[in-house]
């Protein structure tokens, strides 16, 4: 979220984050005033439609109905990040990778291409970089 930057936004972007994430206790609860976001938890499509959103963050949602979502949610620059994503072709434009120990992630540059957010592109040579070992 720090190296994203929205066309129109001013303040904190608000991060919609859906209770089905496996870190939402770490994105939402820990210490909300350190985070470079607003937290918001939402527990359905339906909340997360409700709410003004600058980004999702996914849980457990499926590529497809990540897609859908939004889709739905009309055409406003948003940041979508998924936890359940491992192909990346469709639905969000950062993918985690969540493997034991260890998190990477993948870009899918076509939707964050139309997403309507800019992402710093040091950023986006970390999805490129390969691990040594």
């Amino acid at each position: 979220m720090t190296y994203t930057r929205w066309p129109s936004l001013t303040g904190a972007p608000k991060l919609c984050i859906f209770a089905s994430s496996r870190f939402t206790h770490s994105l939402a609860h820990e210490d909300p005033d350190a985070l470079p976001y607003q937290p918001v938890i939402v527990r359905n499509r339906e909340e997360a439609l409700k709410t003004t959103c600058d980004g999702f963050y996914f849980g457990s949602e499926s590529p497809t109905e990540q897609s859908e979502l939004t889709r739905r949610y009309g055409p406003r620059p948003l940041l979508l990040i998924a936890e359940q994503n491992t192909d990346c072709s469709i639905g969000s434009a950062f993918c985690l990778i969540i493997n034991d120990d260890r998190v990477r992630f993948s870009v899918n540059l076509d939707v964050l291409t139309h997403s309507g957010v800019r992402v710093n592109p040091d950023v986006l040579m970390l999805a490129r970089k390969k691990p040594h070992e």
